[in-house]
């Protein structure tokens, strides 16, 4: 069984991602991640993949009839490309490279589309998108930020619906692989359950913001975690 620091501690970070997520669309690895990976990196990647793909599951029981089943059919073929590329980089590239990189490359991105009238979302874009969020994914449990620019000009309940279907097929194959490949540990597993109450509360306690974040609200608060995504993962790869 986890410690009971690991369930307070970490347990609160997963609420708070919880809520970004439950409104947003997108936030528990964001917040979770740096947290579970400075003070119990022995739970990592695979208490965070654990909790991935359960949180999402709350999302689709709302709202699953608005997610972009076209196009989550091309993102989730690139996601099944991506995650084995994934575990290659968990087990071949420094974890602080790697995190700089894949920051850079989502604040990359996030610039370049900001100020575009018009996202291209396409075959081609949505399996690429899905190709480095399996990778990322697996690698540092944060596969959100891809996607999310892709529909950051759609409404909110399409939003969250969409990335929550990415999210549960893609963090699925994420623990299938590692598994399968040696690096996902039981006690990793059993950690991210204990979260689980925890995810499940903030994302009740997310309803209030869901109601609010509209229109250009919803695309503001988006890209907005977008760049936290990408400044945590280079600040906690740097430190």
């Amino acid at each position: 069984m986890p410690h009971l620091d690991f369930v307070l501690v970490a347990g609160f970070a997963a609420l708070l991602g919880a809520i970004v997520q439950g409104s947003v669309g997108l936030g528990v690895g964001l917040v979770a991640t740096p947290v579970v990976t400075m003070l119990f990196p022995a739970a990592m990647p695979g208490s965070i993949l654990v909790v991935a793909a359960i949180m999402p599951l709350a999302t689709l029981s709302r709202e699953i009839r608005h997610a972009d089943l076209r196009g989550l059919g091309w993102a989730c073929g690139g996601r099944l490309a991506g995650t084995p590329l994934g575990v290659l980089m968990v087990a071949a590239v420094p974890a602080r490279v790697l995190g700089v990189v894949i920051g850079g490359l989502v604040l990359a991105a996030l610039g370049a589309t900001t100020w575009s009238a018009e996202v291209p979302r396409n075959p081609a874009t949505l399996a690429t998108a899905g190709v480095i969020g399996g990778a990322t994914g697996t690698a540092t449990a944060i596969s959100g930020p891809p996607i999310a620019l892709l529909y950051q000009r759609e409404s909110g309940p399409r939003v969250r619906a969409t990335l929550a279907a990415f999210f549960t097929l893609g963090a699925l194959l994420s623990l299938v692989m590692l598994a399968a490949a040696g690096r996902l540990p039981t006690s990793q597993i059993t950690a991210g359950l204990a979260l689980t109450p925890f995810v499940l509360a903030g994302f009740l306690a997310a309803g209030p913001l869901r109601r609010h974040l509209t229109g250009p609200r919803m695309r503001a608060a988006l890209l907005a975690v977008v760049a936290a995504s990408a400044l945590t993962l280079i600040t906690r790869s740097l430190l």
